[in-house]
C-alpha cells in the first residue's frame, strides 16, 4: 500500500501548506518528501503504527539511520522541522494531544557567516567588465545590477512583472515567499534603464509577456541560464566559493549594514519574517570592524 493511503493524514497537511499558509511549490516539495521518507521508514521498521501512537523514539531511530547515511545536520533540522509542522498540525486539528516531537532535539550547526562580494569587486564587476553590446547582455547586466540593488531572490526577480514597477515613486512591489509583498526603493538611474528595457522588450508571435526581464526571443528568463551568467561574471571579479544570485542578495545585505543601516530596514527590505535571519549580517559588521581596528590601531 503507497505511504499515502497508509497515512491519508500527508494529504490535508500539504494542502493547508499550500492553500493557507501558501507556500512555494519547492518548499511544498521539501516537506512531501520528509513526511513520505519518515512514513516509510515507519511502514518498512515498525509496522505502520497510527499517528496516534507515534513516538519520540520512532523518530529518533529514524534521525539515527539518516545521520548514519551521512546526511548533514542542516539537512536533518530541516526533517525535523517538517515533522513539526506535521504533528503541531495534527494537534491542531485535534487528531493529537501531544507533539512527539517534544522529545526530539535538533543537532546543532555552526553558523557560517554568508558569503558576499567586496564593495570594490562589485564597482568593478559595473565599471569595468564589459557585457556583450546586444539585448543578451544588456538583460544580463541589468538583472545583476537589480539583484545587488534590491537583494530580490531569484524567484522575485525572474517572475517580477511590469505592472509591479512603479516608476512615479521609484520603487518596485516585490512578490516573495508566502506571498508575501513588499516595496523596495530603486535610484532613478536605475529606474531609468528599466523603464527604457521594457519598452523595448522584443515580443513573442503569441502576444507580449509581461515579466519585465525576456530573453531576445521575447520569452520570460529562466533560472538556470540566469545561475549561469551571474556565476560567469562574479568569476571575473571575486575568488569567493559560492557566485550565485543568492550571494548578490547576501552583498546587498552585508553592504547596507557595513555602512550603517538600520537592522530592521534591512529586514524589511529582504523580506524576512524574523530579525533573527537578517541578525546574521551584523556579524559580516563586526569582522570588519576588527579588520579596521587590526589595520589602523598601534596596539592591535
Amino acid at each position: 500500500m503507497p505511504v499515502n493511503e497508509q497515512y491519508p493524514q500527508i494529504a490535508p497537511f500539504l494542502n493547508h501548506l499550500k492553500f493557507e499558509r501558501r507556500y512555494s511549490r519547492h518548499t511544498i516539495i521539501s516537506y512531501q518528501t520528509d513526511l513520505e521518507q519518515f512514513f516509510a521508514y515507519l511502514i518498512s521498521q515498525f509496522d505502520a503504527p497510527p499517528v496516534e501512537k507515534i513516538t519520540g523514539s520512532f523518530v529518533r531511530s529514524w534521525l539515527a539511520e539518516m545521520k548514519g547515511e551521512d546526511i548533514s545536520g542542516k539537512t536533518l533540522n530541516r526533517k525535523i522541522s517538517s515533522l513539526t509542522s506535521f504533528f503541531k498540525y495534527q494537534m491542531k486539528l485535534g487528531l493529537l494531544e501531544q507533539s512527539p516531537m517534544v522529545t526530539v532535539t535538533a543537532p546543532k550547526i555552526k553558523k557560517r557567516l554568508p558569503s558576499f562580494v567586496e564593495e570594490k569587486n562589485m564597482e568593478t564587476l559595473f565599471s569595468h567588465v564589459e557585457f556583450s553590446d546586444d539585448w543578451k547582455g544588456r538583460t544580463e547586466k541589468l538583472v545583476i545590477r537589480l539583484f545587488y540593488s534590491t537583494g530580490m531572490r531569484l524567484s522575485e526577480l525572474i517572475h517580477l512583472k511590469e505592472s509591479q514597477i512603479d516608476t512615479s515613486h521609484k520603487q518596485v512591489k516585490v512578490l516573495g515567499k508566502g506571498n508575501k509583498e513588499r516595496i523596495i526603493p530603486v535610484h532613478a538611474e536605475l529606474m531609468s534603464e528599466l523603464v527604457q528595457y521594457i519598452s523595448e522588450k522584443p515580443t513573442v508571435r503569441e502576444g507580449s509577456v509581461h515579466n519585465v526581464f525576456v530573453t531576445e526571443k521575447g520569452k520570460a528568463l529562466q533560472p538556470k541560464p540566469v545561475y549561469t551568467f551571474v556565476k560567469h561574471y562574479l568569476s571575473l571579479v571575486t575568488t569567493i566559493q559560492k557566485k550565485s544570485p543568492h550571494i548578490l542578495r547576501h552583498s546587498f545585505a552585508t553592504h547596507l549594514m557595513n555602512n550603517g543601516a538600520d537592522l530592521n530596514a534591512v529586514k524589511e527590505l529582504l523580506g524576512h519574517s524574523s530579525l533573527a535571519a537578517t541578525q546574521v549580517y551584523t556579524h559580516n559588521t563586526i569582522e570588519k570592524l576588527k579588520e579596521v581596528f587590526k589595520k589602523s590601531h598601534p596596539k592591535a
